[in-house]
């Protein structure tokens, strides 16, 4: 109830506008001069009050469904899509419903509407020139269009763009708001995801691989790596239980690169959970290997006399 409230407003004051429509054309005949032209301003004041109620309505239709979906949830891919779809088609419509109202305010006038019956005439010459002059402009807004039912990417999806790790966090008709891991916006335009590659990490679901590198000598012992690495996840809750691997991946003329798996719920735990297990095998071959931490050897020789 407390949604439809915002409706009260501009529900009242086009009513009081259709009113006073009503009383100005049983009045008008008897009206000159600067008043004669109250029934015309009446009649754009009409057309935006209508224009202003539907656009309250689609916000409110748009909330009213969206209660049923729980976006903070850690399982959201429903809900994400669900908000995704919804936010595209209601700027979609909101943007249909404000081109109608300024066309019939428009239309309103006699001299506009005159002019509008010529420029039907000749409607395909000016719809080629319009098309090549807006033509950017329409495929950036048919790419927000196609995002909203295609869907390569959701709100509160964690992507790599330009180089960059964010989340999505604002997707219109036009351009699309990355929120970077540092709270940097990086703004770009919808097209840009349909025409170059770039990495959704949670496409199908929040949860996640990580991976943690490390690098040391050929002396480390790997079933005490593997060990440690069993008892630091065990202590942790970023890990999400799924994954759990070490393998030995490389190995260099002085380094020995082994990799870690690990899984998390979702990307920020997971960025959190590399880090913490990075840093808690640095500290485990610190205290108890170090000599295994990454070298480099000489060896001298003695030269011996015969």
């Amino acid at each position: 109830m407390k949604n439809y409230r915002r409706l009260i407003i501009p529900f009242l004051v086009t009513l009081v506008l259709v009113l006073a429509k009503i009383y100005f054309r049983e009045e008008s005949a008897n009206w000159t001069g600067l008043f004669s032209v109250l029934p015309h301003i009446n009649t754009i004041l009409i057309i935006l009050g209508f224009t202003w109620c539907l656009l309250v309505l689609t916000g409110i239709l748009k909330r009213v469904f969206l209660k049923q979906f729980d976006i903070s949830h850690e399982n959201n891919l429903r809900a994400r899509k669900v908000y995704t779809q919804l936010n595209i088609l209601q700027k979609i419509v909101n943007f249909i419903i404000i081109i109608l109202g300024i066309g019939l305010i428009l239309v309103s006038f006699e001299p506009i509407r005159k002019i509008g019956v010529g420029l039907f005439a000749s409607a395909g010459v000016a719809g080629i020139i319009i098309g090549f002059s807006a033509q950017k402009a329409i495929g950036t807004l048919v790419a927000g269009i196609q995002i909203a039912f295609a869907q390569p990417f959701r709100l509160d999806d964690a992507v790599v763009v330009e180089g960059e790790w964010g989340w999505i966090e604002e997707i219109n008709l036009t351009y699309v708001v990355v929120r970077i891991w540092d709270q940097r916006r990086l703004v770009l335009p919808t097209t840009y995801f349909l025409e170059k590659p770039f990495q959704n990490w949670t496409r199908t679901s929040a949860d996640i691989i990580g991976s943690v590198f490390l690098y040391t000598d050929y002396s480390v012992p790997f079933d005490a790596l593997r060990e440690e690495l069993d008892r630091i996840l065990e202590n942790t809750p970023l890990w999400d239980k799924k994954v759990k691997v070490l393998q030995v991946t490389d190995a260099k003329e002085r380094t020995v690169e082994s990799r870690i798996l690990v899984s998390a719920k979702n990307s920020p735990t997971a960025w959190d959970l590399r880090v913490h297990v990075r840093e808690k095998m640095i500290e485990f071959l610190q205290k108890n290997y170090p000599a295994a931490l990454p070298r480099t050897r000489v060896v001298l020789e003695e030269n011996k006399k015969t």
